[in-house]
Formats: C-alpha cells, structure tokens, sequence
C-alpha cells in the first residue's frame, strides 16, 4: 500500500454507488455531503444537480469483507468472522480489489479486513493464451461440468498448481480427474461390499493387525501430516497432490490388493482388514473433501456416518501410529513385486504363469521376502521363493533389483530358450534390414538437404534405436546360449 498514486474514481456506469457529489447551477460551486443538501452553502440557491456518474464497481466491492457480515451493525457473524482470514484474488485484481478492501476496510471498522493474501495466475486455454472474447477461446464450466462432474473440474484446477502462477487449461486433465473419481468410488463399492452390516469392528485390537495394516497406517499418519502442513502454508496444489498419491498408489493399488486374500479367508485377520479398510476409508473422504467435495459427501452419506462430511472434525494424525518397520517390511515387497512385474512384461509371460525365485539379501531383508511369500504368489506370479547365500550362483539368471537386495530368477523359468533364441535371430535380422535401409536414406545428400528437418530428425532417431534394439537382442542370446 505504499507509492499509491491518485486515481480516476469516477464512471459511466447503469447501476451502481452514485458519486455523492452536487454542483450549485447558479454559481458552480461543488458540494460532497453524506447528507443531501437542500441549498448551496455559498450562495443559498436550492438549484442544485446531482453529479450522473457512480463510484468504481470496486468501490462497492471493497465493502465485501464487512457488509456481508451485517455491517454496520454488530452481528454475531461480524464480532465472530470479522476480520477474515484469506482472500483469494488473482494478480490482475490486487491493486483494483484488495487494495481497496484495506482502506475501506480500515476507514469503516479500523481494522484490516483479512490476515493474509493468497494470489493466483490465470486460467488460460490450451494453447497458452488468456480468454478473451474476441479469440472466443473461452470455456463454459458448466458444460465441463456436465460431461465431468464439478469434482473433476477443480480437481484439474488445483492438481499440479503454484501459488501465482498461471495455468492452461486442458480437457485431459479434468478427464484424469474423472478417473481418481471413478477410482475412488470402486474402491469405496469394494470396501462396502466387504463391510459386516453392523460395521462394529470393537473387538479388533492391535496385536490382530498384520505387516500390510501397520503400514497403511503408518502412511496414514505421514499423509495427514504432510496435507496439514502444506495446507497451512497455503499448497494447495501440492496438497491434493500428496492426498491423491495416499489414495490411489497406497491405498488402492496396494493395500487393498495385499487384503483381498485376507478378506476371503475370515477370521480374525479377516476383521482386522475389514476395520483398517473402514478406518482409513474414513480418513481419505475428510483429506480429500476440500477438494472434492460432492464424491465426498456422497461417499459419507452411503456409509451411513453421522452429520454431514463437511461439519466433522479434520483428522488427527496423532491418532495413527507410526512403525517404522512395517514400512521397511513393505518397502521391500513392494519393490521386489515391481520389478518381477517388469522382467514378467518384458519377457510377455502370461499371468497364469509362476516362476521360482532366491533371494540373496541380508538375514533381515531376506526374512522379509520369505514371511511375504504369499503375497508374492499372488501379486508377483512368484510360485516359490528359497534363501540364497551369498557365495551361491545362479549361471542361468536374472537379477532383479530390490532395496537391501536381488531376486534371482533362472532363464529356464521366463522363457522357452530355445524358441526364444530363434525369436531372437528373427529380430536381429529384421533389425539389420532396418539399419541398412536407414542408413542408405541418411548416407543420401539429396534426401539430407531437401527433406523437412523434422523429417530427417526422426530417421536419425530411428537408426538410434534400431541400433541399440541390435545390441539389446545379440546381448539377450549370448546370455540364452550359456543356458542351452
């Protein structure tokens, strides 16, 4: 609010605060009152006009902060709400709007309206460009709306988003938000179809939870932390960011695929996943409510909880406790699983198909690998699993790389070696053809110099990857060979 510089307050305008300002017809003389006058305090003439003109439109906003509160009466809403605590506004409004909301908030109530600014950029379209009327490049939200749902569409507004910065909008990232939404709400139908109907999990204790229950909660604890603190700070952005990496990566990917089996089988382990299911559920509708509010509420309403989502208390993190070795114990599974999930893409196995597997790791490590052997089987395609020391070998296979430790895998079990090894010599001479062909285009100066740079770019990034796909393959059968 320092260096202001005077400004036109004036305009042309249907509706709005009249200028209280009158001018005497018979000696000019200019009156500002706050009561209408009657005759001219120079002159005593009562011929007077009213000025035709009316405030800035942003004079009238600027009494947002107060006047909606029921100003200049003392309301409960004012002595409760008053000042605020954040505005909103966009860059192009700061000197417009907010700069006007504190003066007259200080000149009316003599305090300032609200504690502190959050400023953010603009939305623009796909292309970079503002929306205007003129490049008719502006968006209806409600039709977004319609074909995504209001969710997906602030979904798309928050997700990857910094204070201030501008953001173009893109069709595919309300459309991603769609998918969270669709993902959020299977995982709720599954949780619920998995649920006793009187939902009473009381009997469950601490010592009935297994290594996968221990550790969504440990990350339960970190994810309300983390969504607190950024939160807080006004990250909006990177809070609905870390919200949807708990839901989707920890608890739906992961957590509700390590329970299944549990859930099938009953008992006591079956209840304790019933009620981390339940609980946690819980706790992903309140972190995720701020940002999706109706899938939320909705979810809220079927499970039959009490009062409405919005008006419930923000979860605690204090009340989920941390352990540190349930997440050493998952972190290990879980990366074993992804990588035997790759060498089994990259080698077109067939889900069907179980492949035996050593570990060679340290005694924690390995101990780890042996306890989880039966998610292994059911996430991994891994048929068994044997501890390996370090001075073994194994001639024939495939290390597969983990945190504390490797995986080995015989080539025996991931391919037929000899069909392999012709499907392989198949590739390295289509491959050869390719390079040669790539090669005599490249080696032509008219072809170089007249064709589209693009054009010739590409060539040469084929030749690239044709060449290294060469030594991929001739690589793969020299190692295929030691195995016959």
């Amino acid at each position: 609010m320092e260096n202001v510089r005077d400004w036109c307050i004036s305009r042309q305008l249907w509706w709005g605060h009249r200028i209280p300002a009158w001018y005497c017809d018979d000696c000019g003389e200019l009156i500002v009152s706050r009561q209408v006058p009657t005759k001219c305090p120079k002159c005593n003439s009562s011929s007077l006009r009213r000025d035709e003109d009316t405030l800035d439109t942003w004079f009238s906003s600027a009494l947002w902060p107060f006047s909606t509160l029921g100003w200049p009466e003392e309301t409960v809403d004012f002595q409760t709400f008053y000042p605020t605590d954040v505005i909103v506004p966009g860059y192009d409004i700061i000197f417009f709007w907010v700069a006007r909301m504190i003066f007259s908030a200080i000149e009316h109530t003599g305090r300032l309206p609200f504690k502190k600014v959050l400023i953010h950029g603009m939305v623009l379209d796909s292309q970079g460009r503002k929306m205007t009327k003129s490049l008719n490049n502006g968006i209806d939200p409600l039709e977004i709306i319609d074909i995504y749902g209001a969710d997906a569409l602030r979904f798309s507004l928050i997700y990857g988003t910094a204070p201030g910065n501008d953001m173009r909008f893109r069709e595919e990232k309300v459309e991603a938000g769609r998918n969270f939404m669709n993902k959020l709400w299977n995982a709720f139908r599954f949780v619920l179809m998995n649920l006793d109907e009187d939902r009473d999990y009381s009997d469950v204790t601490a010592e009935m939870l297994e290594v996968e229950d221990r550790w969504i909660l440990h990350e339960a604890h970190y994810a309300i932390k983390d969504v607190g603190a950024y939160l807080d700070k006004l990250e909006l952005g990177l809070a609905q960011e870390r919200v949807y990496q708990f839901i989707w990566d920890l608890y739906c990917d992961w957590y509700i695929e390590f329970v299944k089996e549990r859930l099938h089988q009953g008992g006591k382990s079956g209840r304790a996943a019933q009620k981390v299911l339940f609980d946690v559920l819980q706790l992903i509708i309140k972190l995720l409510h701020p940002f999706m509010p109706y899938v939320t509420e909705a979810i809220h309403g079927y499970l039959d909880l009490e009062g409405l989502l919005i008006s419930s208390s923000w979860p605690r993190y204090e009340e989920y406790p941390t352990d540190d070795e349930a997440e050493s114990t998952m972190t290990c599974l879980m990366e074993a699983i992804r990588a035997v999930r790759n060498l089994r893409a990259d080698y077109q196995l067939p889900s069907a198909k179980k492949v035996n597997a050593a570990v060679k790791a340290e005694d924690s490590v390995a101990q780890r690998l042996l306890d989880g052997e039966d998610m292994l089987s059911r996430l991994a395609g891994i048929g068994g699993i044997r501890r390996m020391s370090e001075a073994e070998t194994l001639e024939d296979g495939v290390s597969v790389q983990f945190p504390g430790g490797e995986l080995l895998i015989s080539m025996r079990e991931l391919v037929d070696v000899e069909e392999e090894i012709h499907r392989l010599q198949e590739e390295e001479e289509r491959l050869k053809k390719e390079i040669q062909r790539s090669e005599a285009m490249l080696n032509n100066q008219n072809f170089v110099e007249r064709a589209p740079a693009e054009v010739v770019n590409n060539e040469r990034a084929k030749l690239e990857r044709y060449q290294g796909d060469l030594k991929q393959a001739a690589e793969r059968m020299k190692t295929l060979r030691t195995v016959l």
